[in-house]
């Protein structure tokens, strides 16, 4: 069938940045089978008109709104083929949903159908954000020769890196994203919907109950089996996660590659070691990191990210004569705007800002031999999350100023600034830390309070600590921002932020089936406990 042009006129005037549509498309269903005798559902988009090349987008959530939308019709409409296929188990297409196991073996099988098809010209691009973006690293661990680019959207290579990255399981993420899978494809519709409207809270109210694998089996009833392995399997190591993540398409493939993320994403931290993995490879690779959350990739950072992915596809792709990307890498530093830049070379951690009594940050160094300070951190009354790179729509910059009034938290806020500070890279926290407790994590998070005394987030990080000795280093999220003169700058320091991370239950038990807790204090001193930022470009 044709779809209408009018829409996507409608379209292109609401996301500004795009250029007209030049064709219309008809969509028909595609029956494409894999080695194994499954059976995977695809929709085929061909426009009418001039092809520009072929895309193959590879989706679990379904191929209805917005999928059809920002991955098929936006493309179509602008000449693009694009087959966009139900991964297996979702969505009608055959065999069982097991998160990443399958997707480079039917990758693979998917491409080897493109071959045999008439239509097929030879060559091949590959899009989408999220999951779509691991499907597409799966690929790449092998690349097909035919494969020409690849614009990969807060994609993800490696499922541990993600979820234990920090030593503690990133419970609301993970069990928010198993919660969505387990009923996302509930009938009615209607049902469905107003289950995910709920969703948020029923996944807090389970985070907050031991154990955990019992916990989210409650939430999920027969949906999602594969959760409670995640939470079982914890160490990096560990076998079972060799088919959950892809390091080789970051050594092996030549594929030019866009990358898109944002500074809220919780994949931000992947996006940057996927695009210095290519480029110190020599691979052709760019990067647009914007002020966007996960869930933003799909509407304030719509218009850009869909810009940016057909500039690259048409030069990389449909090998057509446009204007140049300005520069290899693009970012968004809050207060200043978006810059372009030669690379993703941000300075080094070096400007120190020094923890002193009285709740002051500062840039002396105190007298070391001032009185340390303590908190007690209760396992059954972890300190909340508030923002955050999180997978939910609660992520984001948020207003966190209640955290420093917590008895459980330690804050230390700067000086009004005189001048602008700007800040690129990764600020580094450096604390003389002890417990009393063997089991504990450390939670770091620094916020920009503004005249009026209003606090947002604005980069943190997280450790889990097991017997640890002497001081603890916390690399925190990569940043671009501009503190701005009369603001101040707070670092905020706890032993928990929950639900995003399970709460360390301080008796060593395995948290898929610990039940006992144990508080921990924990004790800062000063003199070298101190934030390290990367101030100058």
């Amino acid at each position: 069938m044709s779809s209408p042009r009018r829409t996507d006129v409608i379209l292109n005037r609401v996301l500004r940045q795009l250029p007209p549509p030049t064709t219309g498309y008809t969509v028909r269903r595609e029956r494409i089978p894999m080695r194994d005798d499954v059976v995977l559902l695809a929709d085929h988009y061909q426009p009418t008109g001039d092809i520009r090349g072929t895309l193959l987008v590879r989706c679990p959530y379904g191929r209805g709104f917005p999928f059809a939308l920002v991955f098929g019709r936006m493309y179509a409409a602008r000449g693009y083929r694009v087959i966009l296929q139900s991964v297996r188990g979702t969505f009608g297409s055959g065999g069982e949903f097991e998160p990443m196991v399958n997707e480079a073996a039917d990758g693979a099988d998917t491409v080897a159908w493109m071959r045999t098809q008439p239509w097929f010209t030879g060559s091949f691009g590959t899009i989408g954000l999220s999951y779509l973006g691991f499907t597409q690293w799966a690929l790449l661990a092998d690349p097909p020769p035919e494969l020409a680019a690849a614009v990969i959207t807060v994609g993800p290579h490696d499922l541990h890196q993600s979820t234990w990255g920090v030593g503690s399981f990133a419970l609301n993420d993970f069990l928010g994203w198993s919660h969505l899978m387990a009923h996302q494809e509930d009938r009615p519709r209607l049902r469905a919907g107003l289950h995910q409207l709920t969703a948020q809270r029923r996944v807090r109210r389970a985070a907050a109950r031991r154990p955990l694998g019992a916990a989210g089996r409650a939430l999920l009833g027969t949906g999602s089996p594969w959760y409670e392995s995640w939470v079982e399997h914890p160490e990096a190591d560990d076998p079972f996660w060799n088919a959950l993540r892809h390091p080789d398409a970051l050594k092996r493939s030549e594929v030019p590659v866009l990358l898109l993320g944002g500074w809220q994403d919780l994949f931000l931290d992947q996006t940057l070691d996927q695009y210095r993995a290519l480029r110190d490879r020599d691979v052709e690779v760019a990067m647009t990191i914007g002020p966007w959350t996960h869930t933003q990739m799909l509407t304030s950072g719509l218009s850009r990210v869909t810009s940016e992915s057909l500039q690259w596809l048409d030069t990389h792709l449909a090998g057509a004569e446009t204007a140049p990307r300005p520069s290899r890498v693009r970012i968004y530093s809050a207060g200043r705007g978006w810059q372009d830049r030669p690379d993703w070379a941000p300075a080094d951690a070096a400007d120190a800002w020094h923890l002193q009594p009285g709740g002051l940050l500062g840039q002396s160094a105190p007298d070391p031999a001032c009185a340390p300070v303590s908190f007690r951190f209760d396992p059954t009354d972890p300190p909340p999350t508030i923002g955050g790179r999180l997978l939910s729509a609660a992520g984001g910059y948020r207003n966190d100023s209640k955290l420093a009034r917590r008895n459980d938290l330690l804050s230390f806020t700067s000086a009004a600034l005189t001048r602008d500070l700007d800040v690129c890279g990764v600020p580094v926290v450096e604390l003389e830390h002890s417990a009393d407790n063997d089991d504990v994590d450390v939670f770091v998070r620094v916020s920009e309070v503004n005249p009026r005394g209003r606090s947002v987030n604005v980069t943190e990080g997280y450790r889990r600590l097991h017997r640890h000795t002497g001081p603890v280093r916390i690399e925190l999220d990569a940043v671009a921002r501009r503190f701005a003169a009369g603001s101040r700058i707070r670092v905020v320091i706890g032993g928990g932020n929950h639900p995003r991370y399970a709460v360390n239950l301080g008796t060593g038990e395995a948290p898929i089936s610990g039940t006992g807790v144990r508080s921990a204090v924990h004790t800062v001193a000063f003199g070298e406990s101190r934030l390290l930022l990367p101030v100058g470009r």
